[in-house]
């Protein structure tokens, strides 16, 4: 079946639908991931928004149930150059196809996501639409240019609904590891996958979730941290009864300036406890602490974006998924830019001087994506040891 994949520029791209039928609407935006594809349509930091693949072939693996950052895609749509045919991983609960089927996600293949990229780097990310419903060009580019993006509130449509603790039978957040024949497989699930067990809970947590990815609260879990997951719309006063070790903010979708409840909320929090925010967490604990958030041309989204610590100058290679970035300008003078990235010298990460509270802009989860940058969970559980320590 013929699809359409029109911008909100008058560019049109013609292909061939899979998944779901029908038409939707959204920002169009390019991932360079050369896999993950099924961590980044769970991903809730998503919604709204329709995803190009930049690598050429996608659904290889299929779609396995471990892998998932939520409970379904949260993505508009779905943009690749080809779609294998084969599905080839022993792991695999379904191939691509069905899974966006069922989940009602409408995808194009079969066009030049290359073209596509470089337009978007040149024009920047836009409203885009892709239908099976007309093959009118000039109505497509009619119903990209009516998308709503600017200024919605997504997090609200991604976070929870109702308080919860995560993962209290410690089983979610074991770390899958590579078995072999010749190694003991006790402790294998159904279809054979092996975990490493957990370490002790030392730590009690509070996260709120502005669209919390599942992998987040896994980290968390393997550095000691027992954590309660709160709604986005949860106030201070919801957070410190709780009474935990620490704060975390979470990753999310949209215009963090579009959140003025989370920002009074975490302006409330800085300095009760430590706090550490990823990604939409960094901006919003940026806007708390006085600074402001732009839109970038058209984001960084995958797993090779180089930032710079410049507290020791080492590089680490990061994913990241944002489409916003802190303005370093904006921020205070007690508020140290401790990370840049380095295509473009964004703000990457950020420490206050005089309280424990620090963010980074990119995934040190890194699902999908490097692991240079996994050590900041451990960092967080010495900076919450430490404040324990003190009383």
């Amino acid at each position: 079946m013929t699809a359409l994949l029109a911008l909100e520029d008058g560019r049109v791209f013609r292909g061939e639908s899979f998944g779901a039928v029908g038409t939707t609407t959204g920002e169009v935006c390019f991932n360079t991931s050369m896999c993950g594809y099924q961590e980044i349509l769970t991903d809730p930091s998503y919604r709204g928004q329709i995803v190009a693949m930049t690598y050429p072939e996608i659904g290889n693996y299929g779609i396995n149930n471990l892998d998932i950052e939520s409970d379904a895609p949260q993505v508009r749509g779905f943009v690749i150059e080809e779609l294998s045919p084969i599905v080839s991983n022993w792991r695999s609960d379904s191939n691509l196809a069905d899974y966006l089927n069922r989940n009602g996600i409408p995808g194009i293949q079969g066009i030049d996501t290359r073209a596509l990229t470089r337009h978007l780097r040149t024009r920047g990310s836009m409203r885009a639409c892709i239908t099976t419903e007309t093959t009118d060009e000039s109505q497509a580019i009619e119903m990209a240019r009516n998308a709503s993006y600017e200024g919605v509130d997504f997090v609200k449509e991604v976070t929870c609904s109702k308080k919860y603790h995560w993962d209290e039978e410690s089983l979610l957040s074991r770390e899958w590891i590579m078995h072999r024949g010749s190694e003991d497989a006790v402790g294998a699930d159904e279809k054979g996958n092996v975990f490493n067990d957990l370490p002790p809970a030392a730590y009690t947590l509070a996260a709120l979730d502005f669209g919390l990815k599942k992998n987040i609260l896994r980290s968390l879990r393997r550095n000691g941290f027992d954590v309660t997951v709160l709604p986005a719309t949860a106030s201070a006063q919801d957070v410190l009864a709780l009474e935990t070790d620490a704060i975390f903010l979470s990753n999310g979708p949209g215009d963090p300036e579009a959140l003025d409840y989370a920002r009074e909320t975490v302006r409330d929090l800085i300095g009760k406890k430590p706090l550490f925010g990823i990604c939409l967490g960094h901006q919003i604990l940026a806007l708390a602490l006085g600074g402001s958030t732009f839109k970038l041309k058209f984001g960084h989204r995958g797993a090779n974006q180089p930032v710079q610590d410049l507290r020791t100058g080492k590089i680490a290679i990061t994913s990241q998924n944002h489409g916003y970035a802190v303005d370093p300008a904006s921020l205070p003078a007690d508020v140290e830019v401790t990370h840049i990235n380095l295509n473009d010298g964004t703000v990457a990460g950020l420490r206050h001087s005089k309280h424990r509270a620090f963010s980074v802009q990119y995934h040190p989860e890194a699902c999908p994506g490097p692991h240079d940058a996994d050590y900041f969970f451990a960092e967080f559980a010495k900076e919450v040891a430490a404040s324990k320590a003190k009383g």
